[in-house]
C-alpha cells in the first residue's frame, strides 16, 4: 500500500459478517481497509458547517478512493483471486440511509480505529479527519487486531455540537446498533434542510471537525 502513498491501512477478517457478493453469489472472507486523511486546514474550517472547499475536498478524496480501490482490485484479480471494491459514499439503500457495507466496520476489524460518539471512525494518527476505502477479497493476508472498545473517554464534544441533535452520546462497542449512536433520519433531514447546496445535503462534517482527536493535528492549530 505504501507504493500508493497510503500510510494507514490493514486487513480485516470478515468471516463473521455478511459482505456484498460477487457475480457468482459468493461473499468475501477478508477486506483491505485504508484511511486517507482529509486536509486538516479544511476540516478545521467546517466547525460551524460545511463550505464549498470542504465539498471539493470530499469529491477529490472520493475519486481517489474509488480509483485506488479499482487498481487494487485489478491487482488482486491478476493473481487469480477474487476482489470487489466498495464505492466511497454510495448510498445504495435510500430507505434505511446506508450503503452495501460500512467502510468503518472493515476499518475497526482491521485495527485502524474505533467508532466515536459521532458514529464515525476515529484513528490515533488523524482522528476522524479521514475518508475510508475498502476492497473485499479472498486473498489470504495477515489480518489486523480488531479494536473492540471506544477511546473517547468522557468526551461528548461532537454530541454537544451536533446542530440536528442527532447524536445520542452512546459509547461504541462492536455489535452496538447504529441507532443507539445516531438518529440517522434526524441527521439526514437537517443536512438536506440546511446544506442542500453541498451534494444535495449529503455532507456536513461538524461533528468530525470538533473532535479533539482531529484538532490535535499540528496543521489544524489556530484554524477554524
Amino acid at each position: 500500500m505504501e507504493i500508493h502513498s497510503i500510510v494507514l491501512w490493514g486487513v480485516a477478517d470478515l468471516r463473521e459478517f455478511f459482505t456484498p457478493k460477487d457475480g457468482r453469489g459468493q461473499g468475501f472472507p477478508f477486506a483491505l481497509s485504508w484511511a486517507i486523511p482529509v486536509n486538516p486546514q479544511i476540516m478545521a474550517g467546517v466547525q460551524n458547517g460545511p463550505n464549498q472547499t470542504y465539498a471539493h475536498e470530499y469529491d477529490r478524496l472520493n475519486e481517489r478512493i474509488n480509483e485506488l480501490a479499482r487498481v487494487l482490485a485489478d491487482e488482486i484479480r491478476s493473481r487469480g483471486l477474487r476482489a470487489q471494491p466498495l464505492a466511497a459514499s454510495d448510498r445504495t439503500d435510500p430507505v434505511n440511509i446506508k450503503g452495501d457495507f460500512p467502510h468503518k466496520t472493515a476499518a475497526t476489524r482491521a485495527g485502524l480505529g474505533w467508532i466515536g460518539r459521532h458514529c464515525q471512525l476515529v484513528t490515533r494518527r488523524f482522528g476522524s479527519w479521514v475518508r475510508l476505502g475498502t476492497v473485499f477479497t479472498d486473498m489470504p493476508l495477515p489480518c489486523g487486531q480488531p479494536l473492540e472498545r471506544s477511546f473517547c473517554g468522557r468526551c461528548t464534544r461532537c454530541v454537544d455540537t451536533c446542530p440536528a441533535n442527532a447524536l445520542k452520546g452512546s459509547a461504541w462497542y462492536p455489535g452496538l446498533p447504529r441507532e443507539e449512536i445516531l438518529d440517522v433520519r434526524a441527521c439526514d433531514a437537517w443536512k438536506k434542510a440546511h446544506y442542500f447546496k453541498y451534494h444535495k445535503g449529503h455532507v456536513c462534517g461538524i461533528c468530525s471537525a470538533v473532535c479533539p482527536h482531529g484538532l490535535k493535528i499540528p496543521d489544524s492549530k489556530g484554524l477554524g
